[in-house]
């Protein structure tokens, strides 16, 4: 949002391509309809002030050629060809195996947060809420505002390392630390640090977790288990766009542009920083992108003290070793292929365990497994091919040089694909 509406008033002609039915995201989920803040609201009028051309519930799929993409949506494939490019393909929650975790009622935190906001009835449901991360607070006190009993928010970071960033925060970011402290005393449950999910028990259905600090073992009995340990970057179409990657996120210039000329990246993908940077970003990249460098100048500071409060987020929220000998042999690792712990024991690699295994090669395509064995092995995932999502066979026999491919100047036209 933020780039698209930088980039349009400052002259540009601007398509957004959108995989969700109206603009928001992840944060702002359903903006387009009711703004969850004053924030979002001004946001969503800038956006849909601006003249921006929308292309709403489409996910790109492949790259045609040099200066294209290819777009899938609900029965229309459009290949958009590009001057500039801004990439802000956000992330998405990490989960690490641990026994049951492939129970129904064990969702991701974030997850859970957007079904309760698509309507799911979440009233009287016990929550547990699991994991790392300033995500779990606002979550537990989000469900607890939807008339969900949130038992208690389990933080796998030490006291100590909450302690020094919560005294760093209040130096250095006051409003922060306030925004916290208020979401704290909204929250009301028990918040323990130091505290982590070791399985999920329950026949058919989650019925209960149980959890370790330190040496105390005990069960919860719950109907929800809400659970992330960090955020991964989604740089999988970077990547397949010949984007340089380092430590696995998507490396990019002072003006947000990445190693491809033309293509620029913002927000999460760039690292996990949160929604204030991830607006600067995107305002820098769209500045950028339209040729108003001066103006994206002028947010460089902005930028720089909101990335200092990114690292240090990083750093007091790593992940302990103690979650890398949670699961056991039979705890599934790739849920889309059946993989177990025990059928990965075996290999040195990703490419190695893809190949006799399958691990990865189910329909999230390692979205969730590619993490995880990272996280568990120090695996690298090795290729991105496309089609970067599961795709109708219709839209994969398009011929790109019999496309009618309009620039972004102009307002793109749809073409249909084969049904089935």
């Amino acid at each position: 949002m933020a780039a698209a509406a930088s980039a349009r008033q400052a002259g540009s002609q601007v398509t957004l391509v959108d995989d969700n039915p109206g603009i928001g995201g992840q944060i702002w989920r359903g903006a387009w309809r009711h703004a969850p803040s004053a924030e979002a609201r001004k946001w969503v009028a800038r956006v849909h002030g601006s003249d921006i051309r929308f292309i709403h519930g489409a996910r790109v799929i492949s790259q045609p050629q040099a200066g294209s993409i290819l777009a899938e949506a609900d029965d229309t494939v459009y290949e958009l060809k590009f001057r500039r490019l801004i990439l802000a393909t956000g992330a998405r929650e990490r989960f690490l195996p641990f026994p049951g975790w492939a129970l129904p009622g064990v969702v991701g935190a974030g997850g859970l947060q957007a079904l309760v906001k698509s309507g799911a009835p979440i009233e009287h449901a016990r929550v547990v809420v699991a994991g790392t991360g300033p995500l779990l607070l606002a979550v537990g006190a989000y469900l607890k505002g939807r008339g969900a009993r949130v038992l208690l928010i389990a933080e796998q970071a030490p006291f100590r390392r909450l302690l020094s960033f919560w005294l760093w925060l209040a130096r250095n970011h006051p409003w922060k630390a306030a925004q916290g402290a208020l979401l704290s005393r909204q929250f009301g449950a028990r918040y323990l640090p130091e505290c982590w999910v070791e399985k999920a028990t329950g026949d058919e259905q989650l019925s209960g977790v149980t959890l370790r600090r330190g040496d105390k073992v005990w069960e919860e009995r719950c109907d929800y288990l809400a659970c992330g340990f960090n955020l991964v970057p989604n740089i999988e179409l970077a990547v397949l766009l010949g984007c340089e990657v380092r430590a696995e996120v998507v490396a990019v210039d002072a003006f947000q542009e990445t190693s491809v000329p033309g293509i620029y990246c913002a927000g999460e993908p760039t690292g996990i920083g949160g929604l204030e940077l991830s607006l600067v970003e995107g305002q820098i990249a769209g500045l950028a992108a339209a040729g108003f460098h001066d103006s994206a100048r002028s947010l460089f500071q902005a930028r720089r003290k909101l990335t200092e409060f990114a690292a240090a987020l990083g750093r007091t929220f790593a992940l302990r070793d103690e979650l890398r000998t949670l699961p056991d042999r039979d705890t599934l690792v790739c849920r889309c292929e059946d993989v177990t712990l025990g059928q990965l024991a075996g290999h040195d690699s990703w490419r190695s365990a893809k190949l006799h295994t399958r691990c990865g090669m189910g329909p999230c395509q390692g979205r969730i497994c590619g993490p995880a064995t990272n996280f568990l092995f120090g695996w690298q995932v090795e290729s991105v091919r496309p089609p970067l999502m599961p795709a109708r066979v219709g839209t994969l026999t398009v011929r790109p040089a019999s496309t009618d491919v309009p620039d972004l100047a102009d307002r793109p036209e749809p073409h249909q694909t084969p049904s089935g």
